[in-house]
């Protein structure tokens, strides 16, 4: 039987380090789970989840050129878990959107279809941009503190 990568495979666990566990499979190779591969929560020790002897099922992640098998418990049990239906899901959470620093005049464009020089648009543009800048600066130093004052005394 040739084992290839996707392929569910069963298997005994023969031995246990503190990186993983070493399975015997069925056609006599034997292939590797990472700790990180036994469940799809932290594992801090694999003996509490696994134990010499006992039989485990486990997808086959990768085969390498030298015939390492590396296997996940984790992930087949992630893909035997069967999506809930999209309208049984919680409604996702909004997005709490970013406030809005700048408050100055909404519109300064001219009234509709009024011609303006290039310079005159520049002109607006500098100052729109001035005033911004400024308030995100008066914004900044009153979260920061004032700049060139310390908090801490000068002793």
């Amino acid at each position: 039987m040739q084992i290839e990568e996707g392929a569910i495979v069963n298997g005994k666990v023969t031995g246990l380090t503190d990186f993983g566990a070493f399975v015997e499979l069925e056609n006599g190779k034997t292939g590797m789970i990472h700790i990180s591969e036994v469940a799809p929560t932290y594992v801090k020790d694999i003996r509490e989840h696994l134990s010499v002897g006992q039989t485990v099922q486990a997808k086959v992640l990768s085969v390498s050129p030298e015939g390492k098998i590396s296997l996940s418990i984790k992930k087949l049990s992630a893909a035997e878990a069967q999506p809930a239906p999209r309208a049984a899901q919680r409604p996702r959470q909004q997005r709490k959107s970013a406030p809005q620093v700048w408050n100055g005049p909404k519109s300064t464009a001219p009234a509709a279809g009024e011609k303006q020089s290039f310079e005159d648009m520049m002109a607006r543009f500098k100052q729109v941009s001035d005033e911004k800048i400024t308030d995100l600066k008066r914004s900044g130093d009153s979260k920061r503190g004032s700049p060139g004052y310390s908090r801490r005394s000068s002793k």
